[in-house]
């Protein structure tokens, strides 16, 4: 996935947010909405336009895990491992979206559309287990419907 930069658009969401250091992380998040990652390119602009060194926008970015300097998918599959997911199965979702996918947790299908990772709650512990797919909680799941699930998703198409 090459995501092509444009310098406009990182430029317009920093101006959005007062274009100072205190905006560094909500600037972050809309540029992780709008480009699925924090792409390097965009990170140097950002450094130049709030006029902060380039190393403390990466230590931002490095510091929340809802940042990520890879590319991600249409789709985020966030696997509860807390402790009630973990003891009602999350594990075992985690094994069946790895092999149904082909991928491991923290890597994204080659198509682009689904990104796997593990999270330490996600605060939904009496509907355990529980994984939220692009912001949608999906509880009391079980292996047997991740199938259908990620079928749904990827009917629902996926424009690059």
């Amino acid at each position: 996935m090459n995501t092509e930069v444009d310098r406009g658009k990182v430029k317009e969401i920093v101006g959005r947010h007062g274009g100072d250091e205190s905006s560094a992380v909500a600037v972050l998040q809309d540029l992780q909405e709008e480009f699925r990652y924090l792409p390097k390119e965009a990170l140097t602009i950002v450094s130049d336009e709030l006029k902060v060194p380039l190393s403390r926008v990466y230590e931002i970015a490095t510091f929340y895990n809802a940042f990520s300097l890879k590319p991600r998918g249409k789709y985020l599959i966030e696997v509860c491992a807390g402790t009630a997911c973990h003891v009602q199965g999350g594990f075992n979702l985690m094994d069946r979206l790895e092999r149904d996918l082909n991928i491991s947790c923290g890597e994204t299908t080659e198509d682009a559309v689904f990104t796997l990772e593990e999270v330490r709650c996600l605060g939904c512990c009496s509907l355990a287990p529980v994984v939220r797919i692009g912001g949608n909680i999906h509880p009391y799941l079980t292996q047997d419907e991740i199938p259908k699930i990620l079928k749904n998703y990827r009917k629902a198409g996926v424009k690059k």
